[in-house]
């Protein structure tokens, strides 16, 4: 009878737990629309959440700027990591545009980040198409094909990290 009962009071903190990460999350990435980090605490968490996210955006490209530097591709790789980036580019703009100016916290972000919002979105529709190059690629055959897709990947990177990174 206890063990019944301890399962069902640990389902309920389970989901009550769920559902208030869940509530936090909405609160925090909001909608695609730059809006200003509400508190301290609110600023910290955008930037570990961007944070967050470039680091898998860097651990899904890489592998295929190495692939590039050493003309040994592998489709596979590609095709995946292509998928996980093009994903990646869908969050892109709820975690990027949560404007942290107001607040002394650590970030690289220039404040040009949250200022132009359409050029933002522009550069994140810019990942998103070069991702899918990128697996469309890897279905090729074609090593030039290969190239030119991860080449586009560099390219799409660099862009925004001139315009919105120190």
């Amino acid at each position: 009878f206890h063990k019944k009962r301890e399962t069902g009071n640990m389902k309920k903190v389970l989901a009550s737990g769920l559902l208030a990460l869940c509530a936090a999350g909405t609160v925090l990435s909001g909608s695609a629309m730059a809006a200003k980090a509400a508190s301290e605490k609110h600023a910290e968490a955008a930037i570990e959440y961007r944070q967050s996210l470039y680091q898998l955006v860097k651990s899904n490209a890489a592998p295929m700027f190495g692939m590039l530097k050493m003309k040994k591709f592998d489709p596979e790789v590609m095709k995946t990591n292509g998928m996980r980036l093009e994903q990646l580019a869908d969050m892109m703009a709820d975690y990027l545009l949560v404007d942290t100016t107001d607040f002394d916290v650590p970030t690289d972000a220039k404040p040009a980040l949250f200022s132009n919002e359409a050029d933002v979105n522009d550069k994140i529709a810019a990942l998103k198409k070069v991702a899918m190059d990128i697996q469309a690629a890897s279905a090729t055959g074609d090593e030039g094909a290969y190239a030119k897709a991860i080449a586009g990947l560099g390219g799409t990177c660099k862009s925004c990290h001139d315009d919105y990174k120190e």
